[in-house]
């Protein structure tokens, strides 16, 4: 087994650019929408990235050639991996912008809300590592104990919201640059064809786009990229994770650092699975501990964003990958975020020349509720998709409320407008209390309710009921529906939500007396696909 083999190139191509557009995100995202400053982006972020690509690309890349080394075999592809998409966005869009937000509202300067957003990003980091660390060791128990169709659908509602639509939006607000590419990417990953000279689509599609944003003036980015070429080394920020945990950042999203964590174990362990289905059978724990390893590096050294065992292995073996594709990425990615060279990427290449590619992430998530789970349980998939995608609606119309307090400074506080507020939304036929107790804890009502929903087309009434129990246990102490007023937004307030908790027992009661109450007009179905 050769560490580096011809098809390593075409791997590495792809996997770079993968975690390319993942840096573009991060970059754009952090300095546009969280205003952070240049210095801590690149000084401390982009470092923590590297550091945490290097502990995970380089083991997947040796555990290829140990294994390679013990069968004989010299065609093992080494597990793909880089920075997780739908952390970058709930990270960013659940966690830090809340904090940033509330922080700016209370009086503190635009570089100590900074400081405090990235500060909230490192602890729901840390616990997303921590998580996929000792989830390793019950990965499989985790996966068993909820249907697939609910754990799926409930990252795909993620996906539909908070990662396809916003760039769906740039897509049609930027025509000549988002329908080039979009075309480039459905040609090459959903019509199964290649560029001749081996091209891969994803570099054909930021090339073509980086060509046509200068052309229309999209580039170059605001970032100036001279001040910012220099040598950042990663450093250890233990002090701003200790304050941000006496600030009480992982109690305040408990509720999305929990189930975000565990989405990463099933989403690897699905992928170490796929990897077999290929022929390339990688011991589960290690793969799973050293996912969790590397995204608690990252929090110690300053990124705020997990890492995850990357879907697609077999599409890197079907290009004559091996090992040396994770490495050569290890490589780059490090070059690139420690150098400060990152700065002149994003600045040469913007975000819409490889938005199509993040479209094409949100797609194929979205896809796999429906594709890789029977068919009788889509309505339970669409219910997952259906409670993310609502999700995303109560984060806009929270959007929408701020821009208008930009534009028309009414000073639309909550405390003072809540009434007001209400009203005008109902007017339009929107309860406004319903999306934001939807929003708090959408993530574990996506899970029960696409859970419930399975149990209840297999028959299994009693389990349906137990998830309902589980909806009101967690409704009563706070970690689902539960939000208080403040400055245009509303967070979770961790105290008892007693209606929805309610709710919940009732919706149990149902379910649980549905065997007494009830005719059975179709016979519960045996087969692969009874739980």
């Amino acid at each position: 087994m050769k560490w580096f083999v011809r098809g390593d190139i075409d791997g590495f191509f792809g996997l770079a650019l993968d975690n390319l557009i993942q840096v573009l995100l991060i970059v754009n995202l952090c300095g546009g929408l969280l205003g952070f400053p240049a210095s801590l982006i690149f000084g401390s972020i982009l470092p923590g990235v590297a550091v945490s690509l290097i502990i995970g690309n380089i083991f997947y890349a040796r555990q290829a050639i140990k294994l390679g080394r013990e069968t004989g075999r010299s065609d093992i592809c080494a597990l793909p991996y880089g920075i997780n998409t739908p952390s970058v966005f709930i990270y960013i869009f659940l966690v830090m912008l809340p904090v940033k937000l509330q922080a700016s509202a209370n009086g503190y300067n635009a570089d100590d809300a900074a400081r405090m957003a990235w500060q909230a990003g490192l602890v729901a980091c840390l616990g997303s590592g921590v998580i996929e660390f000792f989830g390793a060791f019950i990965a499989e128990r985790i996966r068993k104990s909820a249907p697939r169709a609910a754990l799926l659908s409930t990252l795909s509602g993620i996906a539909l919201g908070f990662i396809s639509l916003p760039f769906l939006y740039r897509t049609f607000a930027n025509p000549i640059v988002g329908f080039a590419t979009l075309a480039v990417i459905i040609l090459c990953y959903f019509g199964q064809v290649r560029f001749k000279g081996r091209l891969p689509g994803g570099f054909v599609a930021v090339f073509v786009g980086t060509i046509l944003a200068w052309a229309t003036g999209l580039a170059p980015g605001e970032i100036q990229p001279v001040s910012n070429i220099q040598l950042n080394f990663p450093l250890p920020v233990i002090g701003d994770l200790i304050e941000a945990f006496q600030l009480g950042y992982f109690t305040d999203f408990i509720n999305i650092i929990i189930p975000m964590g565990a989405f990463n174990v099933i989403g690897s362990l699905q992928n170490i699975e796929s990897a077999e289905a290929a022929g390339d059978s990688f011991p589960t724990a290690p793969s799973l501990m050293v996912n969790g390893i590397g995204t608690v590096a990252a929090s110690l050294f300053g990124s705020c964003f997990p890492t995850t065992i990357y879907i697609g292995h077999p599409g890197w073996k079907g290009l004559g990958a091996r090992a040396g594709y994770s490495i050569l990425n290890a490589v780059f990615i490090t070059a690139l975020c420690i150098t400060g060279t990152a700065a002149w990427v994003v600045w040469a290449i913007p975000i819409e020349a490889g938005m199509a590619i993040v479209l094409w992430i949100g797609i194929v998530i979205t896809s796999q509720a429906f594709q890789t789970t029977p068919r009788k349980h889509a309505p339970a998939a669409v219910i997952g998709v259906m409670i993310g995608v609502a999700a995303w609606g109560a984060f806009m119309a929270k959007a929408g409320i701020r821009a208008a307090d930009s534009v028309l400074g009414q000073g639309l506080v909550w405390k003072e407008k809540t009434s007001e507020l209400i009203t005008a939304f109902g007017g339009s036929d929107i309860k406004l209390t319903g999306a934001f107790a939807l929003e708090q804890g959408s993530i574990f009502s996506a899970m029960i309710f696409a859970a419930a929903t399975v149990c209840i087309i297999e028959k299994s009434f009693y389990k349906a009921a137990l998830w309902c129990l589980a909806g009101a246990i967690l409704s009563a102490i706070g970690l689902m529906h539960s939000f208080v007023w403040s400055f245009k937004d509303a967070p979770l307030s961790l105290t008892p939500a007693w209606r929805w908790a309610a709710a919940y027992l009732i919706m149990a009661a149902c379910f649980a007396l549905a065997k007494w109450v009830t005719i059975d007009l179709k016979p519960k179905e045996e087969g692969p696909n009874t739980p």
